[in-house]
């Protein structure tokens, strides 16, 4: 097996590419230990040393470490836990798969945000997944999208910038009743 890696624009995380399937749909986030109990390969990540998040695509895992914590110390470590994982043929997540949270949205805005879904999922959500994260709707509310970033996107410098200059605009430019786009926390 050989895995492949990638630098983000996130310098605390790094994309993980084991060149076979992570998860079937969706994106799984592990902001920490106690939330990867039911993924034995999260699991196995955080008992690297200095591994602070774990984010699952569905051909890639993202790495967050801790600050003061060096990429030559742990990037081996990391590398040997996912394929570990891949030769133990446990599952990735125990149970239910991830969610890709797509429900139709109904009501006096429905539209708007099945529009505001729609250019997610297929201008934002590839380009992002390029840098090893994701971006999820989180609500729309008198012209404000609220979206959460995860995985590489979540504490990266370039977070707001891109959320402000390229997913704010784009949403403003093709539906005019969007004003702004703030972040939230999960």
């Amino acid at each position: 097996m050989f895995i492949q890696t990638e630098s983000t624009p996130n310098p605390a995380t790094l994309k993980f590419l084991p060149g076979q399937q992570v998860l079937e749909m969706g994106t799984a986030d592990f902001p920490n230990a106690e939330a990867a109990q039911k993924s034995p390969l999260a699991g196995r990540i955080f008992s690297v040393e200095g591994v602070t998040g774990v984010f699952f695509g569905t051909d890639f895992v993202t790495v967050t470490k801790a600050d003061g914590v060096e990429w030559d110390h742990i990037k081996p470590a990391i590398l040997g836990a996912i394929m570990e994982h891949y030769q133990s043929g446990k599952p990735v997540i125990e149970g239910e798969q991830a969610a890709s949270g797509h429900a139709e949205h109904t009501g006096e805005d429905g539209e708007i945000v099945n529009q505001i879904k729609e250019l997610l999922d297929t201008r934002v959500r590839p380009a992002v997944a390029q840098d090893g994260g994701d971006i999820t709707f989180h609500g729309f509310d008198r012209g404000v999208v609220y979206l959460h970033m995860q995985g590489a996107c979540a504490g990266c410098p370039s977070s707001t910038l891109t959320l402000k200059m390229g997913i704010e605009n784009l949403l403003r430019h093709y539906i005019p009743e969007v004003v702004e786009v703030r972040p939230v926390a999960a």
